[in-house]
């Protein structure tokens, strides 16, 4: 398993919109072949914070999601959001219990 975390920060008068871009995408986005949990958090001591949390089956089907019309039109649309360039991690989930 292959975890995206992405840590954006919005414009406080852009989180509606970002909101409701991402209400709008997120089951294509979690529909997305390799896509396997789409997760969207808040901070809870700047609402201007928000995290993706993303498992993809392997680094090919994040690339492939890159690489999509999808991901370009959701990325172009939430980066002219942001009030401070986003931070992205990849990495490998070593260890889940529920």
């Amino acid at each position: 398993m292959f975890v995206r975390i992405v840590k954006m920060r919005f414009h406080e008068d852009k989180i509606e919109a970002f909101l409701t871009n991402f209400e709008a995408v997120k089951q294509h986005i979690r529909n997305f072949e390799g896509n396997q949990f789409l997760e969207l958090y808040q901070d809870k001591n700047d609402q201007c914070i928000f995290f993706t949390y993303s498992y993809w089956e392997n680094e090919q089907a994040l690339e492939n999601y890159r690489n999509s019309i999808l991901f370009n039109e959701v990325w172009s649309y939430t980066k002219t959001l942001f009030s401070d360039k986003p931070e992205a991690w990849s990495l490998d989930r070593l260890v889940s219990l529920v």
